[in-house]
């Protein structure tokens, strides 16, 4: 790759280093630039443009992220689209992030052009929250160095970010008591654990109380052990103190084995961990009554995703074990025990199949034939197969028939009975039945039958508020098409729109937070709206 300034005469094709502004908007940085792009700039007064050309032996950003990111993903995770030389890794399931530490360490000291960040390794993950990001620092990189990080990765025996899902979930807690012991204290020290269990996807399937005696104790055990439940947790009375205190003792007059008492972190120095046949017992240490953070939620963890744990397992997360609040130095243990970092964005897709077709003759547009299938299902199974949770659909002309020709998709109709007045209209009714915990919608046009759900998924790639890119439109020879993914905060003013434009206004009301994603087809600037489009359309897939 070759960057630095190059003159705006020879700069067509070069990759922007640095947004320009220019008299007719923005032209964003990292974008090849297009002939009317440089010809705004030249008319803004540039002579010259920092920007980068690849050379033929190069990989472009995306690309290059992509490719790192497929050889690091191993079970249970899903990839996304990459954008501006970035791709994210997110968690596919509730559970623990298992990661190849020295693997991964030894990627980011192979080539600085090539990072991987994670979250730390044993770290509860619930479905959709990121947990590594790929970032292509330069605009590319050689296929030389691409293919030397793959495989070295490669090498590796299993995948260096995956999950460890959730799957013991039926569980037992045992309580002993004390003649001091108060009813109050056993309700709470089971409401506390059936709550951690809860959000690991466990159940507390049995409890017993039973008196703070090493035989009652060991027959207790034994008990849930025969019925099958796993683990067996134990909350004692007292705190357990030593290898010969009656919770140790128990287990091993009950057959079983200590792996381990105590552990390296505070709070929870106090924890048992042992097996009694294939079961996995736990002494609880007595910090877990409330529901702060403690040691005893990381080995519970590995626990319920059927994690085999040594003594020295747990000797290793003495390091960042410290988790007691100091004066000076505040922990985050009241946080909600399932907060996690970031997620996925909750995405809908707002799909417009309420118009009358007047363009189209006689016809509905939507009803129309286009590869053994009608036009507007050809959208709607392209929203369903996309990164979209969750799919709306628009209907208002022919409503009752569009509804028929869907039958099967997993979606959601919404009538708008205004549907003559335009698209606003049923702009409006489609955004008010979006979920609440939408982050953002895709508006899609239903009659636009070569969108895949590619396209929505490299937009969603795109989209990030927080960063200022709230608005993300497709960009095809430089001129901006459709699906558009707007972000929740322009809802409102989006629900305020008349006639028949929607939102169009907005994009250059709000252009600083607008990322424009080109894109390889033609299929975001074909609408099929006359009878002269369908008829190109059939012509162009041969039908």
């Amino acid at each position: 790759m070759k960057f630095g300034s190059i003159p705006i005469a020879d700069a067509e094709g070069a990759i922007l280093a640095h947004s320009l502004a220019t008299a007719t908007g923005v032209v964003k940085k990292g974008r090849a630039l297009s002939a009317d792009e440089v010809a705004a700039l030249r008319a803004a007064g540039f002579t010259a443009v920092s920007a980068a050309r690849l050379d033929a032996s190069d990989v472009a950003e995306d690309a290059a992220a992509r490719r790192v990111a497929e050889a690091l993903a191993g079970p249970h995770v899903t990839i996304s689209a990459a954008f501006t030389g970035r791709c994210n890794i997110f968690a596919g399931a509730d559970g623990m992030a298992l990661l190849d530490v020295a693997g991964l360490m030894a990627l980011n000291a192979l080539d600085e052009r090539i990072t991987v960040a994670t979250v730390p390794p044993h770290e509860r993950v619930a479905a959709g929250q990121m947990m590594a990001t790929i970032k292509i620092i330069p605009f590319a990189v050689p296929e030389s160095v691409v293919a030397g990080a793959i495989a070295r990765l490669a090498d590796a025996a299993t995948r260096a970010v995956s999950v460890a899902r959730f799957v013991k979930q039926n569980a037992a807690l045992i309580l002993t008591t004390l003649p001091a012991t108060k009813p109050s204290i056993l309700d709470k020290r089971t409401r506390v654990i059936a709550d951690r269990l809860r959000e690991r996807g466990a159940a507390l399937r049995y409890s017993e109380v039973v008196v703070h005696d090493t035989a009652i104790v060991a027959a207790a055990l034994t008990r849930a052990a025969n019925a099958g439940y796993d683990p067996v947790l134990v909350f004692a009375a007292s705190a357990i103190v030593d290898r010969g205190d009656v919770v140790p003792a128990a287990l091993v007059q009950a057959g079983g084995v200590i792996t381990r008492l105590g552990m390296p972190v505070d709070p929870g120095n106090l924890l048992l961990l042992g097996t009694l046949g294939k079961t996995t017992v736990l002494g609880i240490p007595s910090c877990a009554a409330s529901p702060k953070l403690n040691g005893f939620d990381w080995v519970l963890d590995r626990v319920l995703a059927g994690l085999v744990i040594s003594s020295r397992d747990v000797a290793d997360m003495g390091v960042g074990g410290l988790l007691k609040e100091i004066p000076t130095r505040p922990q985050p243990r009241d946080r909600p025990p399932m907060e996690t970092g970031r997620h996925a964005p909750r995405l809908a897709c707002l799909v417009l199949a309420a118009g009358r077709s007047t363009r189209m003759g006689a016809n509905n547009k939507l009803l129309e034939d286009f590869a053994g299938k009608p036009i507007v299902r050809h959208v709607v199974e392209a929203a369903c197969a996309s990164v979209a949770s969750a799919v709306v659909v628009v209907t208002g002309h022919q409503s009752e028939v569009v509804r028929a020709v869907l039958a099967g998709c997993d979606v959601t109709f919404v009538d708008n009975p205004d549907y003559a007045s335009g698209l606003a209209s049923s702009l409006r009714v489609g955004l008010a039945a979006l979920p609440s915990n939408s982050d953002g919608a895709f508006v899609t046009l239903g009659d636009m039958p070569e969108i895949t759900a590619g396209h929505l998924n490299q937009l969603a790639a795109a989209f990030a508020p927080k960063e200022n890119r709230a608005i993300v439109t497709p960009v095809r020879h430089g001129k901006r098409g459709n699906p558009v993914l707007w972000g929740a905060q322009f809802f409102a003013e989006m629900q305020a729109a008349t006639g028949d434009t929607g939102a169009k206004h907005l994009i250059g009301l709000y252009g600083d937070q607008v990322a424009e994603v080109d894109v390889s087809s033609d299929a975001v600037l074909n609408d099929i709206d006359t009878p002269e489009a369908l008829a190109a359309l059939r012509r162009r897939v041969g039908q």
